[in-house]
C-alpha cells in the first residue's frame, strides 16, 4: 500500500474516532493515538527524509493536510464537549441560595494595638511626628549614645539579646531618639512606637514586648511641660477623671528622672479591695525625665540653648491595667478565645 493511501486511512479513522468520542478524556486518547509522538502519522513525517524527492513532496503534503484536519476536528469537538461538561458540572454543583450562609468571623484589634493607636493619635494631634528605627541595633545607638557606659548592668547578657559583635536586639525604642536628633536640628517632637526585646519571661514580662517613647527638644522646655503633656495623654487614654503624680526616679539618659503614676481609673482610689490598684489608689505607668545634657552634647545639640524631655511607656502593661488582664503572656499566645473578648 502506498504511503499516501495509508495516511488517508489514518485520517479517516481519526475523524471517525473524534466523532464517536463522548468526553474530553476520550478526545485526548484520540489525539495521543493519532498525533502523539508515537503515532503512525508522526512516524511517517519523521521518515520523509529517506524518501525520493518526488515521494517526499507528496507524502509530506498528505501528512500535513491529514494532521491539520485531525487537529481542527479535535479542537471543534473539544469545545463542544467541554461546554456540555461544564454545564453538567454546574448543574451538579449548583448552590442553593436559600441555605443560610456560614457565619463570618470578624477580626478584632489586639488590646496592645488599641492602646498604641490611642497614644500615637494623641501625640500626632499635638503635632508630634511618628519615628521608627531598626530592631537590630548597634551598641552605640542602644547604649553608648544614651549615656549607658561599658560595664553598666543593662548591657549584660542577662538583660540583652546580643547578636554579632556590636549588634543587639534593641532593648528600648530610645535609639530612635538618637537617630532622629543626629539627622535633624531642633526643635524635635517625635513619638516612636515599636517592638523591643529583653531576656524576661514571667506573668508581667515577655522576651518581646512593645514600647512607646517620646521626645521633645526645644528652647525653654521644663519639667512642667512634661507633666502637663503626660497628664493630658493619660486623660485621653484612661478617662477625663484620671490624675497623675510624679515620683523621683533614675534613668541614665534623663536628669532629673521621674516615675509617673495615674490614679486608679476603676475605683478612683476609694476601694481598698480594688483588684486593679490593690487598694493603693495609684497605678505605676511610665518613666520620664528631662533629657540629660550629656545626651544632647552627644548628638551635637547645645544644652545651653536647648532643653528636652523624654518619656517611655509600655502599651502592653497599659493594656493589662486598662482591661484587667492578669498575665502579660496572654497578649502573645495567639489564643482567639482571649482576643475575641476585645
Amino acid at each position: 500500500m502506498a504511503v499516501t493511501e495509508r495516511i488517508e486511512e489514518l485520517r479517516s479513522e481519526a475523524l471517525r474516532a473524534v466523532a464517536a468520542a463522548d468526553s474530553t478524556a476520550d478526545l485526548e486518547k484520540v489525539r495521543v493515538h493519532y498525533l502523539g509522538r508515537s503515532a503512525e502519522i508522526t512516524g511517517i513525517k519523521k521518515s520523509i527524509g529517506s524518501l525520493s524527492p518526488q515521494s517526499r513532496k507528496e507524502v509530506g503534503r498528505a501528512a500535513n493536510l491529514a494532521s491539520r484536519e485531525i487537529e481542527d476536528a479535535l479542537g471543534k469537538k473539544t469545545r463542544e464537549l467541554a461546554a456540555g461538561e461544564r454545564e453538567a458540572r454546574l448543574r451538579e454543583e449548583g448552590v442553593d441560595i436559600t441555605l443560610p450562609g456560614l457565619p463570618f468571623q470578624r477580626g478584632h484589634l489586639h488590646p496592645s494595638q488599641r492602646v498604641i493607636d490611642e497614644v500615637v493619635d494623641f501625640f500626632v494631634g499635638l503635632g508630634y511626628k511618628v519615628a521608627e528605627g531598626p530592631e537590630v541595633e548597634t551598641d552605640y545607638y542602644n547604649f553608648t549614645a544614651l549615656n549607658i557606659p561599658p560595664g553598666h548592668p543593662a548591657r549584660g547578657e542577662h538583660d540583652t539579646f546580643i547578636l554579632d559583635e556590636g549588634l543587639v536586639l534593641r532593648t528600648q525604642t530610645s535609639p530612635v531618639q538618637i537617630r532622629t536628633m543626629l539627622a535633624q536640628e531642633p526643635p524635635v517632637y517625635i513619638v516612636s512606637p515599636g517592638r523591643v526585646y529583653r531576656r524576661d519571661y514571667d506573668p508581667t514580662h515577655t522576651p518581646m514586648f512593645h514600647q512607646i517613647e517620646g521626645l521633645a527638644v526645644d528652647r525653654g522646655l521644663t519639667l512642667g511641660h512634661l507633666k502637663g503633656t503626660l497628664a493630658a495623654m493619660s486623660r485621653h487614654v484612661f478617662g477625663e477623671s484620671v490624675r497623675v503624680r510624679l515620683r523621683p526616679g533614675y534613668f541614665q539618659f534623663t536628669e532629673p528622672s521621674v516615675e509617673m503614676d495615674t490614679s486608679c481609673f476603676v475605683c478612683g482610689g476609694r476601694d481598698p479591695n480594688c483588684k486593679v490598684c490593690k487598694g493603693a489608689g495609684w497605678l505605676e505607668m511610665l518613666g520620664a525625665g528631662m533629657v540629660d545634657p550629656a545626651v544632647l552634647e552627644e548628638v551635637g545639640y547645645d544644652p545651653e540653648q536647648y532643653t528636652g524631655f523624654a518619656f517611655g511607656m509600655g502599651p502592653d502593661r497599659m493594656a493589662m491595667v486598662k482591661y484587667g488582664v492578669p498575665d502579660l503572656r496572654l497578649f502573645f499566645e495567639g489564643d482567639l478565645r482571649f482576643l475575641r473578648q476585645f
